[in-house]
């Protein structure tokens, strides 16, 4: 009896936790959940401009139209359970979601695990995987029913899905810059713009803003191209700079 008690509280600790806001998490099963069914959504406010990790930019597609890709999937579980995505949303390791480094946010793809042909249809709303050369990160419950868990990753084919027939809109055209310093005196504004073009980067220029009632200034590089030159061209920046350049959008 006393072996039965201590087991039976073993088992209880073992489908229960906590996710990283403390909230409590409790293990379902997820062989009920469904595919996530592809909606037209405006896409977000947040998370759908360029950005960068690990020193390198990443610049989110303007359409996830037509998109397919082949590579390694992973996913992720109880530790980002409940943490905000890239859109804005909560994590939640038992819906169908995915994080993508590029796709439009939210997009929906289907996933297929190219080892069992098992199919999953997912909906991206996060950004991600930054390790290797993995190409999307799935909920646990997407990795459960592509039978990837175990093993952590899987070869997998990814492609868009239209949702209800209506083709995907667009993400708007907009010019990015690189700001290079905010100053409340003008004066100092001024003298790092004289700096930077000095150093050859002609289009530096200073975009006065407002914030909290008051006037600052904002030095900036730019339009500039975001292409695969635009790392190097960070590197070069940060040589006359105290911190990297941020990758800012109008």
């Amino acid at each position: 009896m006393y072996r039965f008690f201590i087991l039976t509280i073993f088992l209880a600790v073992a489908v229960a936790g906590c996710s990283s806001d403390g909230t409590k998490l409790v293990r379902i099963d997820v062989s009920d959940v469904a595919n996530a069914v592809p909606k037209f959504e405006p896409y977000s406010p947040q998370g759908n401009n360029p950005y960068r990790v690990f020193g390198k930019t990443y610049v989110p597609l303007r359409t996830a139209e037509g998109f397919e890709q082949r590579g390694i999937a992973s996913w992720y579980g109880k530790k980002f359970h409940g943490n905000p995505t890239s859109n804005g949303e909560k994590y939640n390791m038992y819906a169908m979601t995915a994080a993508h480094k590029t796709l439009p946010l939210p997009s929906y793809v289907s996933v297929t695990n190219l080892t069992n042909n098992k199919k999953v249809i997912v909906r991206v709303n996060d950004r991600g995987p930054f390790v290797g050369t993995r190409i999307i990160d799935l909920s646990y419950a997407a990795a459960k029913k592509l039978e990837m868990v175990g093993p952590g990753t899987a070869p997998v084919l990814v492609r868009a899905v239209t949702p209800g027939g209506i083709g995907y809109g667009s993400l708007p055209s907009q010019k990015h810059y690189l700001s290079v310093g905010v100053f409340s005196d003008e004066s100092n504004a001024k003298r790092l713009r004289k700096t930077l073009r000095n150093a050859g980067f002609d289009t530096t220029h200073i975009k006065p803003k407002q914030s909290s009632g008051r006037e600052i200034y904002q030095v900036r590089i730019g339009p500039v191209d975001v292409n695969s030159k635009l790392d190097h061209m960070i590197s070069q920046i940060g040589l006359h700079l105290s911190e990297e350049p941020v990758l800012v959008t109008d």
